[in-house]
């Protein structure tokens, strides 16, 4: 999904999911079905393509969802699930755990919003659940919102629109411990140090499936 500003990041902000008709043959799209028909994605799967939507003024690629975290990891350990670590190059970090694709995203939220519900529940002075900003009372918010048709997240190494062009970075869990993190650690004048580390997201897990994991959260 292209996130345009064709007046620089001071201007308007476009979001198009639907592949306009202009876009060139080249251009591969995918078609996934929405209420009332379909939608018609970019797949950015070539340079070329990456180069022709950085023509068209796309800053920000986001990904379709089709395929507080040291407190999380240790739960996601407990319902057998494996995780990967982003910064988002905006406000916070991604939790990625890979699935089998066999559950629907109706429940695949629901799971996801039941660990994060536990979760909040381990830890209620620092974590919390509550989408109204006014009920969080200081505690880091769990987002698990994303997590349903036709939601898209911002994708690894892609430049945010802010100043200084902050750039989303896959981590090792280890360097959550690095006190200098923030979601904005990597920035695009310093991509280069980053990219020339070992991608922790090189050798992905194997997908698991959440009804299993929903059997042993059911016991926590």
């Amino acid at each position: 999904m292209p996130e345009r500003y064709p007046d620089g990041i001071d201007g308007i902000r476009l979001v198009r999911k639907d592949t306009p008709g202009y876009f060139p043959d080249r251009v591969r799209r995918s078609e996934p079905p929405k209420e009332g028909g379909t939608v018609h994605y970019p797949v950015r799967d070539d340079l070329a393509t990456l180069l022709y939507l950085a023509g068209r003024a796309c800053v920000t690629p986001h990904r379709w969802l089709s395929k507080a975290a040291r407190l999380l990891r240790p739960l996601l350990d407990e319902l057998g699930l494996p995780a990967t670590l982003m910064t988002t190059g905006s406000r916070g970090l991604h939790v990625t755990v890979p699935l089998d694709r066999r559950a629907p995203f109706d429940e695949v939220r629901s799971f996801a919003r039941d660990v994060a519900d536990l979760l909040a529940a381990r830890h209620p002075d620092r974590l919390t659940t509550a989408a109204r900003r006014q009920a969080r009372g200081g505690r880091l918010y769990l987002d698990v919102q994303r997590n349903g048709h036709g939601q898209t997240t911002v994708t690894p190494y892609a430049v945010r629109a802010l100043p200084g062009a902050p750039v989303a970075a896959p981590l090792n869990w280890e360097e959550l411990d690095d006190p200098a993190l923030t979601a904005r650690r990597w920035t695009v004048a310093t991509v280069d140090e980053l990219l020339a580390a070992a991608d922790p997201w090189a050798a992905p897990a194997r997908g698991r499936s959440p009804a299993a994991a929903r059997r042993r959260l059911e016991k926590l």
